[in-house]
């Protein structure tokens, strides 16, 4: 095991900590549609004058400061719409600078990479385990320029840090730039104008235990009614009484429906969000709620039965079944899907891979083992230079969804998903696994093998194998040397161990010796302590 890095433990998946769930507003007015744009736009700009409030306060912003926002705000909202922008923008501010955070800590990488680059000659080659200097002088003093940009970007995002400065864009900084690059977008100056007040309406309310049907703001009732209280300017427009205003639409979720239900009519809190798609011509209302921690099981009980070891690829996952001692039972399953397209169409090609996945795993009732993966430090340019093709490869792929996907969607199918260090399981699954595993049936792939080796890891047993020994000393009385080694055992893949004895497979290696040794047919290789030894004759 020298030269490896240290494995991290195998660890039991907690649940998710929340549920959302979303349906169509259909049969709105012309009037409900004019009404929620009014209300979003009025609630749009508050929120975005109370972000930049937010931002500005930095560090320095304690609840005397939330307090004094939220007094702005009820003003010319209600104390309600004013509790809900104001989370909001918090919640936006610290995850601007969760992302701060992770872009210092890639600049540091493509620094520390572009820096030990430079300390070698050039042409230098590298080794599986460290990249070699640049191929000409001209790459060398390109890189050198770029290190200097990347250290005065580096100071720039710490200063900014250190003060409290994040940047945050209402609406999407992606979304902003495409108003530079319409043509590309195939836009028109007002479609995107479209797109960007949407974009920028405030429609979410959080909810409230002990209110009716728990949210005052954006009520739903068990029939489908929806009302929402209107902005003190606003109030002119309510259509009942309170000033609230009912939609014409009714809605009825089909997922999670019952559990939905169950909270409305208990007066538990209920978060809702409506926004427009204006792509569609379609609105939404997505209701969100917590929920109690699962309760995981132990890591040994979720191997007691066997795991399916799942490897994650661009375009499909490759799945085998091993059992509680590690052998790959049955054949190997692959599901497909097509990351091509829009995000909602790529968002239904992974649920329905991961539908047909947990469905297997349901009815044989077995653990599902993946790879804790995390490419936010893999995808650099600065690590794989002019490997563009695997850049794109691994950032196309969908991991973090997927992680997140499979996990909610395993809670509700009581499935136990156990995660396994990922280092080395496609080497060592495809060095020790893919030929031993093929037949003339069956033609397993790298990542199959792969697989294989995720289960393996998450059962506890080791990946690599010992090297097989010729095929007339591969059944003897000490057994196979295809026998499993511990993970630390040292020459772990050398030779087995001389072991005293005759080696028949008639006589075991502990028994007594009862014949005399011979002497060498060579004078050379004799000894001169030994003598002949006569036998007894043979009688008729």
């Amino acid at each position: 095991m020298a030269g490896l890095r240290e494995l991290a433990a195998s660890f039991v998946v907690p649940g998710p900590s929340g549920v959302a769930i979303r349906d169509r507003l259909r049969h709105l007015t012309a009037e409900d549609e004019k009404v929620l744009r009014l209300v979003g736009d009025h609630l749009g700009a508050l929120a975005s004058r109370d972000l930049k409030v937010r931002c500005a306060a930095g560090l320095g912003h304690d609840s005397e400061q939330w307090a004094e926002r939220k007094r702005a705000l009820s003003e010319e909202s209600s104390s309600r719409w004013a509790g809900s922008i104001t989370k909001a923008s918090h919640d936006q501010w610290a995850l601007a600078r969760r992302g701060q955070l992770a872009h210092i800590h890639s600049l540091r990488a493509g620094i520390e990479t572009i820096t030990y680059r430079l300390s070698l000659p050039v042409g230098e080659k590298g080794s599986k385990k460290a990249p070699g200097g640049y191929r000409s002088r001209r790459e060398y003093f390109a890189k050198s320029r770029r290190l200097h940009v990347l250290e005065d970007r580096l100071k720039a995002v710490r200063a900014d840090r250190e003060a409290g400065r994040v940047c945050v864009v209402q609406g999407g900084e992606g979304l902003l730039n495409t108003r530079h690059h319409l043509e590309q977008a195939q836009l028109t100056e007002e479609q995107w104008r479209t797109r960007w007040q949407a974009g920028r309406r405030f429609l979410q309310a959080d909810g409230e235990s002990g209110k009716r049907f728990g949210n005052e703001t954006l009520r739903v009732t068990p029939n489908g009614e929806i009302s929402l209280k209107l902005p003190a300017p606003l109030a002119h427009l309510a259509n009942a009484p309170h000033g609230r205003y009912v939609l014409a639409a009714r809605v009825s979720f089909a997922h999670r429906g019952e559990q939905w239900a169950d909270r409305v009519a208990a007066n538990r809190a209920v978060a809702y969000r409506i926004h427009e798609d204006v792509v569609r011509g379609r609105w939404y209302l997505t209701a969100s709620w917590t929920v109690p921690a699962v309760q995981t099981v132990p890591l040994e009980a979720a191997r007691a039965r066997g795991v399916v070891g799942v490897d994650t690829n661009a375009d499909h996952l490759a799945a085998w079944r091993l059992d509680r001692h590690g052998n790959p039972v049955g054949r190997p399953l692959r599901f497909g899907y097509d990351l091509s397209g829009t995000a909602d169409h790529r968002d239904a090609q992974v649920r329905h891979a991961l539908i047909r996945l947990l469905h297997w795993a349901e009815r044989h009732g077995l653990a599902i083992a993946v790879e804790d993966l995390d490419f936010t430090a893999e995808k650099t340019r600065e690590k794989h230079g002019r490997r563009k093709k695997f850049r794109n490869l691994i950032s196309g792929m969908p991991v973090s969804r997927l992680r997140a996907r499979l996990v909610s969607m395993a809670a509700e199918l009581g499935i136990t998903i156990v995660a396994v260090d990922p280092a080395y399981t496609s080497r060592w699954g495809a060095e020790h696994w893919q030929k031993p595993l093929t037949t003339r049936t069956r033609k397993p792939t790298r990542h199959d093998a792969a697989a294989v080796a995720i289960a393996r890891r998450a059962l506890g047993h080791p990946i690599r194998r010992r090297t097989a020994p010729p095929r007339t000393h591969q059944s003897d009385g000490c057994g196979h040397r295809t026998v499993q080694a511990g993970p630390v055992a040292s020459g772990r893949e050398g030779n087995r161990p001389r072991i005293p004895g005759p080696r028949t497979r008639s006589m075991s290696p502990d028994t007594a010796r009862t014949r005399s040794t011979r002497t060498s047919k060579t004078v050379r290789d004799a000894r001169s302590d030994q003598a002949w030894v006569q036998g007894s004759l043979l009688s008729h």
